[in-house]
């Protein structure tokens, strides 16, 4: 499935995936607007079995297919546990 993923110049590491190019009509425009303004990365060829940096493809593939789009969210940052000795 070809895909094509925009990044947000709102907030580092928020990511669109589309199932077509700059073609937005199936996010929700609430979520659309907070995306802010937008730049096309990059057209990508997924599978189930091709291997993404912070995603599972099949998950992307999913919602792809049900939904036109996917979301990828920014990392959390949530602290390391604290080391009891």
């Amino acid at each position: 499935m070809l895909c094509f993923i925009y990044k947000s110049l709102k907030k580092e590491h928020l990511y669109l995936y589309v199932d077509t190019k700059d073609d937005f009509s199936k996010v929700p425009e609430a979520l659309f607007n907070s995306f802010g303004k937008m730049e096309f990365v990059m057209d990508l060829e997924l599978t189930p079995e091709r291997k993404l940096a912070k995603e599972d493809a099949g998950k992307v593939i999913d919602s792809l297919e049900t939904k036109g789009f996917f979301v990828q969210l920014p990392p959390i940052n949530v602290p390391a546990p604290l080391k009891i000795q």
